[in-house]
């Protein structure tokens, strides 16, 4: 089948955040009496909205982060990706190839616009993605693993959810592809296939993904 819209998810997929990301999201909640690992962190909140670090947290403690914590979290994450950032190797050539093929796509992710804004000025994705195919949880009532961000991904883009192939790296965002009835390609470069149960189809490179879309 050839798809009338691809859907990609931005941190692990098109810009290579995770690893940042996650490390200091693991040294802060530490710093605050949460002691948190790398791994740890990787495990619970990769391809989650920050609201879930909040209810994670208040669960497992019964205490809540302080008022400054989205604040804090965000400056230190963004001056990491002014420092770091790069893209995910081989993703500017995949979106070259859907141009050349007349493929729509756009990205829905977790993550706010500013902090999408902020990695692609850095990494040089603002070439390829504008607001009018950018799409954040902050843009609907729940984030992922709830089908919502890739269903209103859709209704924008003009295209029907069984249309759609989603692209991601996390657990949570195969679960949310899959409960929008949308296909999901799962990139295991970070996440293993087990982590990723329940995706159409699996790759682990960026230039594996154009022949498994027929391009």
């Amino acid at each position: 089948m050839r798809y009338e819209l691809v859907v990609f998810d931005n941190d692990g997929v098109l810009v290579d955040s995770e690893p940042l990301a996650n490390t200091i999201l693991a040294g802060y909640l530490t710093e605050l009496g949460h002691p948190t690992s790398y791994e740890e962190s990787l495990r619970d909140y990769m391809g989650s909205a920050v609201h879930r670090v909040h209810d994670l947290i208040l669960e497992r403690t019964g205490r809540r982060l302080p008022e400054e914590f989205d604040e804090t979290l965000h400056a230190r994450t963004f001056a990491a990706f002014e420092r770091e950032l790069e893209p995910v190797p081989g993703v500017v050539d995949v979106l070259k190839r859907l141009v050349d093929e007349g493929v729509p796509y756009c990205l829905a992710s977790s993550g706010s616009h500013e902090r999408i804004r902020v990695g692609h000025r850095k990494t040089g994705l603002d070439a390829w993605f504008r607001d009018e195919n950018i799409f954040s949880a902050q843009d609907v009532g729940r984030g992922k693993p709830a089908p919502d961000l890739f269903l209103h991904a859709a209704e924008r883009m003009g295209v029907a959810p069984e249309r759609c192939v989603v692209v991601e790296d996390s657990r949570l965002g195969v679960q949310a592809a899959v409960a929008a009835g949308m296909d999901v390609y799962a990139f295991t470069a970070m996440t293993s296939h087990e982590r990723l149960a329940g995706a159409t189809r699996y790759f682990g490179r960026m230039d594996e993904l154009p022949p498994r879309l027929g391009l």
